[in-house]
């Protein structure tokens, strides 16, 4: 047996502990996976020390870039994108952490499949640990972005700096902020000037609790195109298991 798990705070809903029981099911895989929140990283490194069948682990948030300097090495993709959503754990001759992030992976092939062959200058609400990979994303595929915050710094836009010609020149609007996540702020969703989203808009939440957010039930009211984030977590949790799996 072997064990795996997601480290994060406050964990209250998470989708990777069944997605993950029914994979081990389906495969006849005696593995576990559990949930361990942890509002701080400082106990982390004795934590896997403590369990000898811990062989990975997801990070979510508000960990992705903090767990950076708990790690030994990191893939060059994490480096480059400065987050990290997977571990991958190895005890020969010594623990040994390196980190991952599959994110990219997962969202790239989701966007693309929504896009299509399109490119259009995308809005990108939020700047922690999920931001960076899709940020990362939009650079490899050269979709011209700017990124939104509550408060404003360097490039990036606060919310109260935005309008509707702004929101209209940018057709891809890419939500990584918590708004709209179950139970806490489910019916909470970024403060847009909303009329300036049409028909020619692509919508996409990288919250994956609900079918439609508040967010992309705004952009489904005036004929976007619209994504929740749940093809994307499938992607990158099957990305994590290829990982583990070495």
């Amino acid at each position: 047996m072997k064990r795996f798990g997601l480290i994060g705070f406050p964990l209250i809903r998470s989708f990777s502990p069944s997605y993950f029981r029914q994979k081990f099911e389906a495969l006849g895989l005696p593995h576990v996976y559990r949930t361990h929140p942890m509002e701080t990283l400082e106990a982390l490194r004795g934590f896997i020390d403590m369990q000898p069948d811990l062989v990975g682990l997801n990070v979510t948030i508000p960990h992705k870039q903090t767990v950076l300097q708990e790690l030994d090495a990191l893939d060059a993709t994490a480096e480059a994108v400065g987050a990290v959503n997977t571990i991958v754990i190895k005890r020969q001759p010594h623990l040994h952490l390196t980190g991952y992030n599959t994110d990219v992976i997962g969202f790239e092939r989701s966007l693309l499949g929504f896009i299509g062959n399109e490119r259009p200058a995308a809005l990108v609400l939020g700047t922690g640990g999920a931001a960076k990979a899709v940020v990362f994303v939009l650079q490899r595929l050269g979709i011209s972005y700017v990124q939104v915050s509550r408060t404003a710094a360097g490039e990036v836009l606060a919310y109260e700096q935005l309008n509707a010609a702004l929101v209209a020149a940018h057709p891809l609007i890419i939500n990584t902020t918590p708004l709209g996540m179950a139970p806490l702020y489910a019916d909470l969703k970024p403060d847009l000037p909303y009329e300036g989203v049409g028909a020619g808009h692509f919508l996409y939440d990288l919250v994956y609790h609900s079918e439609v957010t508040p967010f992309l039930a705004e952009g489904l009211a005036r004929g976007a195109k619209v994504k929740n984030g749940l093809e994307m977590l499938h992607l990158q949790a099957d990305a994590a298991w290829e990982l583990w799996q070495g």
